[in-house]
């Protein structure tokens, strides 16, 4: 990507003989918002921990601001790190966690101090400072570690699974100021998640991550909507991946592509009618906005999401209808 804050090229990470990252490339434009997302074991934190200079890689080069960083230590690559575990120190103030960085940069103690007062300020936590991390609730601890690598004014910032640790309500309240503030501030920002949820609701684009490598990398929209392989469709809950069947089955009308291989079909492109006989609906989840449910076809479980007000229960018949434009050929992954 020209002008790229970020740019990693060709990145390889090996443990012994486990090999961590495979030939990674990724960019990330000014201001830009990145999840990598992908199931445990796929990579995305030694790519996270590479680009923070934690781990060295045994290929590849990561340039920030167009400058190969590979020889810069960490604390010399003025990136701002928020860990899962927040990695608080127990036995300092808020305002004392925040001001470490600072300190250890050997920032005058006037001109600090102000600093961590605009940045607990940024986070909401002015009126805490004097408290210490087992004073503060788990979100008042994710902010205070949120201040802390903000206070640096980093290039870039890192997201290590920040808000793993937070109940769902608080979860998805700090997933609302984290964007928000990111945005306000337009910090250019890696973001570490399993959670598809997660990533597609925060991200600007979304990296698929499985054994090492990019799958897939794309806006959360284009992502839902044009898996690139079954393994993607499958792992993000994009939709239906159904092996094509050699033979017509009664009150399935999809209009399957030509071949053999697997098909994709969205969710919500699904067309549900009530029949005398025909495929049978098995489960019906309520979603708040919409009814997810599951028909039984020949070839597998059909997941279909409707209006809240779909008129169908367990156990009812119906006919299926996919329109060409809504099924195509996906490569298994």
């Amino acid at each position: 990507m020209r002008g790229a804050l970020l740019n990693v090229e060709g990145l390889r990470v090996a443990y012994g003989a486990v090999t961590a990252l495979d030939g990674v490339s990724l960019a990330l434009g000014s201001g830009e918002f990145v999840a990598l997302l992908g199931p445990s074991g796929c990579g995305k934190t030694s790519l996270l921990r590479a680009v923070a200079g934690f781990v060295h890689p045994a290929a590849g080069r990561i340039l920030l601001n167009g400058a190969d960083i590979a020889a810069v230590p960490p604390r010399g690559r003025n990136i701002g790190i928020v860990y899962q575990s927040y990695a608080l120190f127990p036995h300092m103030s808020a305002a004392e966690n925040v001001r470490f960085g600072l300190d250890s940069r050997g920032v005058p103690r006037a001109a600090a101090h102000a600093r961590v007062a605009e940045a607990l300020a940024m986070v909401g936590l002015e009126t805490l400072a004097a408290r210490r991390p087992h004073q503060l609730s788990g979100g008042q601890q994710q902010r205070v570690a949120l201040a802390r690598a903000l206070v640096i004014a980093p290039d870039l910032l890192l997201l290590d699974e920040p808000l793993a640790a937070l109940d769902k309500q608080l979860r998805v309240q700090m997933q609302t100021e984290l964007r928000a503030l990111q945005r306000r501030l337009g910090i250019t920002t890696v973001f570490v998640t399993h959670d598809r949820e997660e990533a597609f609701s925060m991200a600007d684009r979304v990296a698929v991550l499985r054994d090492g490598r990019i799958c897939q990398i794309d806006t959360p929209e284009r992502l839902f909507a044009g898996p690139v392989d079954a393994w993607v469709a499958e792992f993000i809950g994009a939709g239906n991946v159904l092996a094509i069947p050699a033979e017509p089955e009664p009150g399935v009308a999809i209009a399957w592509p030509a071949g053999r291989g697997l098909a994709f079909i969205p969710h919500d492109r699904i067309a549900l009618a009530p029949a005398e006989t025909g495929p049978r609906i098995t489960a019906r989840r309520f979603l708040g906005l919409g009814v997810e449910l599951h028909v039984q076809t020949r070839t597998g479980i059909l997941r279909a999401v409707l209006s809240a007000a779909a008129p169908f229960a367990i156990g009812d018949a119906v006919r299926v209808t996919v329109a060409t434009a809504d099924c195509r050929i996906l490569p298994p992954g």
